[in-house]
């Protein structure tokens, strides 16, 4: 693990989606809470514990998002893009926030008014900080 707390979530969560697990343990911080509360708002993951172990704090995500074909049950792909990171921080104002596959996908960022999602900064006419890209 590396200070970066938010490269780490985003890691463990794109690790263990191609890995095909259901669930994945990430420590729990500020940050992290705030980052997948909007994953399991907008449908990225299904469900949230907390979890206390050696007095640490963990989060354990379900990851599950299963589709029924023709072929078989699959799980689609969750894509995670850090955008902003420690050495090179990126920021927006609200009127050119990138709208990620016309909509479809979502941009978080970090704002003076907390962590939102691209379509609540709109709203509230904020800019800040692009943490990541989710699709």
């Amino acid at each position: 693990m590396s200070k970066d707390t938010i490269s780490d979530l985003i890691t463990l969560i794109r690790n263990a989606d191609m890995a095909k697990k259901e669930t994945v343990q990430i420590p729990s911080t500020n940050i992290t809470e705030s980052i997948v509360k909007i994953l399991l708002r907008e449908g990225f993951i299904e469900n949230v514990r907390k979890h206390q172990k050696n007095n640490k704090n963990f989060l354990i995500l379900t990851l599950g998002l299963y589709r029924k074909t023709q072929k078989g049950i699959y799980r689609t792909r969750t894509i995670l893009k850090r955008i902003s990171r420690p050495s090179l921080r990126i920021y927006s104002k609200y009127q050119r926030i990138p709208k990620i596959l016309g909509g479809i996908g979502i941009v978080i960022l970090s704002t003076s008014r907390g962590i939102i999602t691209d379509r609540e900064a709109r709203l509230q006419k904020i800019g800040g900080e692009i943490l990541c890209y989710i699709w």
